[in-house]
């Protein structure tokens, strides 16, 4: 039986009560048949209701243990039975006591399920963004099919407005898609043929047709809600400090409430009803439900929220890892910069320049021809057929346009001719920046410059910005030379430069910087699995499709520098939650048994059975809350 249909049963028996409780003193008005209905009712209660109570205490009891289901079993047990005892030898009976303490404990249980369902209804949101079919090409006509027979290769068709089925590469068409709803990325982002789409975004334009790459559990999606759901249900290690207390704190409560009711009955002379209402009000207001709620729930609000965000927290333990680093470590190729080249200079004039470069590098395999490419097609310039065309090595290339010589290259290119002195002089300023320098020109003679470099992610300065008011420490590790490391610590603020690492030797690196303090390495994932493995934080970039990083602790779905900002903010934030829920979970079990055992009697301070449960119950409920308030704490 459910927690909820264990609550309404054990509500509609004790309403009777709680109605008698009510009218007798105003009115004299009773339940027919008095001591044997509340006897009746309240063996209903604990059959049905108290029953689940009680079996777990006596597994725990023959396994030498005992948790917090056994204060409440010995406790309303205790009042259950003395109440038989006492309606046998016609003294006042308790039955009410056992009948509310049950209620209210389950009316917490109850509230604790529905807030958590709430917490925990990140994983339902992103199941439900999950599309149901997909047009897809099959014979040469296009269908629409259920999503669980996409299979690996199929060609899909989008139209505006359609949610992406599965993760894929375009092959036709172009568009705006909106990944909100899966990396938390709030403005649509452009794609065109050869980019990667994620399944369950919204199409929000032109139609296109991608080709299916990963389906069913493999999808992007699908590996979010299976990292989720393993990070809520994992255990941070300070809850085995939790468990340790409890091991300990559930039988001294059990000595306190037995030394209760002998203090009272035996030393202050009371009947032995009163010290039993004593030591049964111990037992309920010291279970410490709020003790074990406490980690779970934060964990499951943190996680939730870094789920909507992008920010993929694997486990608990990350929690306490990212608590206390002091050192954030970056890789600098695909992390910190773009991964990739970039024209960032043309000397000359520029159409000629890029006009006459891209005609030679269009047919080029050279990884900075790419790049150069690139650029002239940002800016609309169409290249021109070239002949005779002939790679260098190390040099450059060379070819014919309209029946004139051209070249692209270094200055070994330019053999025994020399760059006028403009040219030579901006040569040398951008060889200062560490950026790579190419000569173009046109029958042996030079008429411009284009420089290119691997440059930093728009958000990278504004991320390490962030880090340092946090008082981190910032370092870039690469296999790059000096120079062009410096140039790019320099641009976006980094403290400190590692450079010509091989890539085996980051890890090493790593571990000599723990010597010094907690370390967290940002890194793409990939080359960097033993760096991310060794650091104390691992804290892998995601790339939109591939996510299943291993190394990692803290996987980023967007490749944004600011999510690690947000991740350790959420991570810390979430930890430091933890630690309040145990302190006020603690403070409120150990103040609130003096009171329930009756020391403060003699100033008309004490606390029912009843009150003790309503009490306990709404201190867990409490615990849940301050969990959810996380949603609304700010990151950065």
């Amino acid at each position: 039986m459910s927690v909820k249909a264990r609550f309404i049963v054990s509500l509609i028996l004790s309403l009777p009560m709680l109605a008698e409780m009510m009218t007798k003193p105003l009115f004299g008005i009773g339940l027919p048949g008095h001591t044997w209905t509340m006897f009746t009712l309240t063996t209903g209660v604990m059959a049905v209701a108290a029953w689940p109570f009680i079996h777990t205490a006596w597994a725990a009891f023959r396994n030498h243990h005992a948790n917090m289901d056994t204060l409440v079993a010995i406790g309303t047990l205790a009042a259950y039975i003395y109440s038989i005892y006492a309606m046998l030898n016609h003294q006042p009976v308790f039955f009410e006591v056992a009948a509310f303490v049950i209620t209210f404990v389950l009316l917490g249980q109850v509230l604790e399920e529905t807030i958590k369902g709430r917490a925990s209804g990140a994983i339902e949101k992103l199941l439900g963004l999950q599309a149901k079919d997909a047009e897809v090409l099959r014979g040469g006509t296009v269908v629409r099919v259920p999503f669980a027979e996409i299979v690996i290769g199929d060609i899909l068709r989008v139209k505006p407005g359609q949610k992406i089925a599965v993760d894929g590469v375009i092959t036709e068409g172009s568009s705006a898609i909106d990944e909100a709803m899966v990396t938390g990325e709030g403005m649509p982002v452009s794609k065109k043929t050869g980019d990667a789409v994620i399944g369950s975004t919204i199409n929000t334009s032109g139609t296109f047709m991608f080709r299916a790459t990963k389906v069913g559990n493999d999808t992007l999606l699908a590996q979010i809600v299976d990292m989720v759901k393993r990070a809520q249900v994992s255990r941070a290690p300070i809850q085995k400090t939790v468990d340790t207390i409890s091991n300990i704190f559930v039988p001294t409560v059990l000595i306190v409430a037995i030394l209760t009711f002998v203090v009272w009955f035996v030393l202050l002379g009371a009947d032995a009803a009163t010290a039993m209402l004593f030591a049964v009000a111990v037992l309920i207001i010291a279970c410490p439900c709020a003790l074990g709620l406490a980690t779970p729930t934060a964990l499951m609000v943190g996680t939730g929220r870094g789920a909507k965000m992008g920010i993929l927290i694997k486990n608990g333990e990350v929690l306490e890892a990212a608590n206390d680093i002091q050192t954030v470590v970056f890789d600098k190729t695909g992390t910190i910069t773009l991964g990739k080249p970039v024209v960032t200079d043309i000397v000359g004039d520029e159409n000629a320049v890029l006009a006459l470069a891209a005609s030679l590098e269009h047919v080029s395999e050279h990884p900075l021809a790419a790049a150069i490419v690139e650029k002239a097609e940002s800016l609309e310039i169409a290249p021109q057929d070239v002949t005779d065309f002939q790679a260098i090595e190390g040099k450059g290339v060379t070819a014919h346009i309209n029946g004139s010589s051209a070249f692209v290259g270094n200055a070994k290119l330019l053999g025994n001719n020399v760059l006028d002195v403009k040219l030579e002089r901006e040569m040398q300023r951008l060889q200062d920046e560490a950026k790579t320098v190419v000569i173009v020109g046109r029958n042996d003679r030079a008429i411009g410059l284009i420089a290119i470099q691997d440059t930093p992610k728009d958000t990278a300065v504004a991320a390490i910005t962030a880090l340092k008011k946090r008082g981190l420490r910032t370092i870039m590790i690469t296999g790059d030379n000096e120079r062009v490391a410096r140039a790019i610590a320099d641009a976006v603020g980094i403290d400190e430069v590692i450079a010509e690492v091989l890539p085996g030797d980051k890890a090493d690196h790593v571990k000599l910087l723990q010597q010094k303090g907690k370390v967290a390495f940002v890194g793409d994932g990939i080359n960097d699995a033993p760096a991310l493995a060794a650091a104390d934080l691992g804290i892998a970039m995601g790339s939109g499709t591939d996510i299943a990083i291993e190394s990692g602790g803290i996987v980023l779905v967007k490749n944004n520098l600011q999510d690690v900002v947000r991740a350790l903010a959420l991570s810390q934030k979430t930890f430091n939650r933890i630690k309040l829920n145990l302190f006020w979970a603690f403070i409120y079990n150990t103040a609130g048994i003096p009171i329930a055992a009756g020391l403060f009697v003699w100033a008309g301070l004490t606390l029912s059975p009843e009150l003790a449960g309503l009490a306990m119950a709404f201190s867990s409920v409490s615990v849940v809350i301050s969990s959810l308030l996380l949603n609304r704490s700010k990151l950065v």
